[in-house]
């Protein structure tokens, strides 16, 4: 890993204990457990709803213990699965904190900037459907070659999500900037460090607990990235 890269993550890292970017980090983190929740509970009184409360086997009876096996087998797989769920959930996140997260970094560490341009509501709307279910189109695609190389499975979700959230979240963070063109080519003037940038994120968000707070991490990371890119590059009142 590159040391810009490295100094990019120590910046957003330094800076999540000041109080304005602590207050955007909280709601992130109500935000994303309340949608992993609402998720798991729904899954598992779904399941729940879909078991019979007792079974009746030849030679042994009525079995009664049969639903409760199941249902804390669903739990600890919503457990496994939120693994996987932390993937959309950041890509959802991101549509709701990305200008809280640049402004506050920008107002820190880069205050002599222009005002950023103001992006619509409809093309920030759109913009967050896109990349959301991109990223649930490209997971389900890539489950079948979880499942067919198992050992592998770890190391080919960071390397898809870490392309996935990489390009979006750099991409969205250039549009404050410049204008779509220009921020397009400089994604992919600079694709193999955003890439790799991206990944650095992914990895983290396959641990739980740890990866409630990656994806306003990821948002500091690659505005520090964007602004460390962007030297040539013409900003967009």
């Amino acid at each position: 890993m590159s040391l810009g890269i490295l100094t990019d993550i120590a910046r957003a890292l330094a800076q999540v204990g000041e109080p304005r970017f602590r207050s955007v980090l909280l709601w992130s983190l109500l935000l994303t457990v309340v949608a992993l929740a609402v998720a798991a509970v729904g899954f598992v009184a779904g399941v729940g709803w879909l078991l019979p409360e007792s079974v009746s086997l030849p030679w042994v009876g009525q079995v009664r213990f049969l639903d409760d096996l199941a249902f804390w087998a669903v739990v600890g797989g919503v457990l496994l699965l939120s693994v996987f769920l932390m993937v959309p959930v950041a890509a959802g996140v991101v549509g709701f904190f990305l200008e809280g997260v640049a402004e506050a970094v920008e107002a820190r560490h880069y205050p002599a900037l222009p005002p950023p341009r103001r992006t619509g509501l409809a093309a920030q709307v759109g913009d967050a459907l896109r990349f959301f279910a991109l990223v649930v189109a490209a997971n389900l695609l890539a489950l079948a070659i979880y499942l067919a190389v198992a050992p592998l499975a770890p190391v080919i979700f960071w390397v898809v999500n870490g392309f996935l959230l990489g390009r979006e979240y750099f991409q969205l963070v250039a549009l404050r900037r410049l204008g779509r063109d220009e921020a397009k080519a400089l994604r992919q003037r600079h694709a193999g460090q955003i890439w790799l940038t991206g990944t650095a994120m992914a990895v983290p968000l396959s641990v739980p607990v740890l990866n409630l707070i990656v994806p306003i991490l990821g948002v500091a990371v690659f505005t520090h990235q964007f602004h460390r890119l962007v030297k040539d590059a013409v900003y967009v009142d």
